[in-house]
């Protein structure tokens, strides 16, 4: 049965991998490249050795066969092309002048029979036209043919006299016209090769030594990355879970917070007008029993009693979220907010915005009514202000959210920051906003809250609407 296994990797050596991704691949392309480079540039040298050995073999034997003709150049050019003494005498110096280990003069008439040619003398006298090597490339035939043609060089695989072994040859041949000969001499380089061979393989070896030095290196350099990453990590995961324990304890202060100024307002408001209108309503009752006609005037004070309970909470449900903020957009919501806290506190507010349309996302129109929303609580409690400024206006920027009043004011700092503040910068840090806290000009205290431009619908995303926001 075929199974399916996947790979739970954390997220954190996702990231290691991807960023040591990027270090292998370079390393490898730099070995690559290194190895290439290596390699022509030694082939290019090893190259130009043999062409220059071979170059000088080749005028080693060009010399040989020219000191050799002036050796009894007085002899062919004083003869006839019939003349057999001469003939032999020249073959008798050819067949003596042998050097080396397998150094020798040979001779082929035009028609391809061998005249000289000591180091084989079971040769002398045969006719090898059409001979080939033993790759087979013909030999006989193409000295032949280089010396009617004048002289030149020929290569092909020859029998070592010495060993019997096929090895390289490189021949010169040159010719005497008159008499119909081709006469030349080699010398075979195989040592040449064989250095060759040895040279090739010691860059090789030097190409292997440097793939063994660049993962060598790249492998420590992978282990530093991952003993780094891994370092990184760890402490990223701690400071995380340490940022994520005071978040929860923030999200539960916060929490209990609401909840006691929920409580707060239904025990002091709703609390106490629903008392009263049992009281009323208990009254009327009374009186009703009685038959008394002025019953009518606790069951009316209860019921208004009863009225100021709903509205009350209509105010708190609006408080935990207003529906004017989802169905009219964030400036019908604050215009609400601000002459619902005029009326509570009796603080003179002053509201004004710049139409721009129901542009904001649901996101930005929560946290800058929120901003002012924990605004206005704060200069309830705090300020002792008498006029608040609420402006609210889009530009090319985003959408710019500021809130002034003439109360006492501070200077915040990380000690003094409480948790409505944090609240406020936490909200403009996830919409990528800036949150600016400052005093204000004479006294009081200045907030300014800006959306940007990311968070701002475009037309076509607009949702239809009663009024401009």
């Amino acid at each position: 049965m075929n199974r399916l296994f996947r790979l739970n990797i954390p997220y954190g050596q996702k990231l290691a991998l991807l960023a040591t991704l990027p270090l292998v691949i370079a390393v490898a392309a730099i070995a690559f490249v290194v190895a290439a480079q290596s390699r022509a540039l030694a082939e290019r040298e090893i190259s130009a050795l043999e062409t220059q050995l071979i170059e000088a073999k080749k005028a080693e034997l060009r010399n040989y066969v020219t000191q050799a003709r002036n050796g009894f150049y007085f002899i062919y050019g004083n003869a006839a092309p019939d003349d057999g003494i001469a003939k032999e005498r020249v073959a008798q110096i050819l067949s003596a002048m042998i050097y080396g280990e397998e150094g020798q003069f040979f001779v082929y008439d035009y028609d391809g029979t061998a005249i000289v040619s000591p180091r084989e003398t079971e040769r002398i006298g045969q006719n090898f036209k059409g001979e080939t090597d033993s790759d087979g490339a013909p030999v006989v035939d193409r000295l032949i043919e280089i010396a009617r043609d004048g002289a030149g060089y020929h290569t092909y695989t020859w029998p070592k006299p010495s060993s019997g072994v096929p090895a390289q040859k490189i021949v010169y041949v040159t010719s005497f016209p008159s008499w119909g000969w081709a006469v030349g001499t080699g010398v075979y380089i195989d040592d040449i090769l064989a250095s060759v061979a040895s040279s090739r393989a010691e860059v090789e070896d030097r190409v292997q030594r440097t793939f063994l030095y660049i993962g060598a290196i790249a492998l420590a350099a992978l282990l530093v990355v991952f003993a780094s990453g891994m370092g990184l990590n760890l402490r990223e995961r701690w400071l995380a879970d340490a940022k994520l324990k005071k978040l929860t304890q923030r999200v539960f202060d916060a929490q209990e917070e609401e909840r006691g100024r929920v409580a707060r307002e239904l025990h002091d408001g709703i609390s106490q007008i629903l008392v009263g209108v049992r009281y009323a309503l208990d009254n009327a009752r009374r009186r009703l029993d009685r038959g008394d006609p002025a019953a009518a005037a606790p069951l009316a004070k209860g019921i208004s009693s009863l009225a100021e309970a709903i509205s009350e909470v209509r105010r708190i449900s609006r408080d935990l979220r207003p529906g004017v903020l989802d169905d009219l957009g964030l400036g019908p919501a604050l215009r609400t907010l601000a002459e619902d806290f005029g009326n509570r506190t009796g603080i003179d507010v002053s509201y004004s915005t710049v139409v721009f349309r129901n542009r904001l996302d649901v996101n930005a129109k929560t946290a800058l009514y929120r901003i002012a929303q924990e605004a206005l609580t704060n200069i309830e409690r705090h300020a002792d202000a008498t006029h608040v400024i609420i402006d609210l206006r889009g530009h090319k920027d985003g959408a710019t959210l500021r809130i002034v009043d003439n109360g006492r004011g501070f200077t915040p700092d990380q000690n003094n920051q409480g948790l409505g503040l944090r609240n406020m910068q936490e909200r403009m840090d996830q919409l990528g906003g800036l949150l600016y806290i400052r005093p204000a000009q004479g006294k009081g205290l200045e907030i300014k809250a800006i959306a940007p431009l990311s968070h701002m619908l475009p037309p076509a995303q607009q949702k239809p609407q009663s009024k401009p926001q």
